[in-house]
């Protein structure tokens, strides 16, 4: 009897074909973006506690405190 052989069929990954990435490892703009929404979530919560903080621009328009 023969050794059997695994059948390789295109389209199909084998193990080590395949990146692995890891979905929490962010880019540079990725992580960016996140910090800046923090900030402006932050904002926003402590506006509605009544501190103001800012901002100090919305939607391209100096505001003035």
């Amino acid at each position: 009897m023969l050794p059997r052989e695994p059948v390789r069929q295109p389209g199909l990954l084998r193990c080590e074909d395949a990146a692995l990435v890891r979905p929490y490892v962010l880019t540079s703009p990725e992580r960016q973006e996140r910090r800046l929404q923090y900030r402006r979530r932050r904002v926003l919560w402590l506006t509605v506690h009544g501190i103001e903080v800012g901002p100090r621009w919305i939607h391209g328009v100096e505001v003035v405190g």
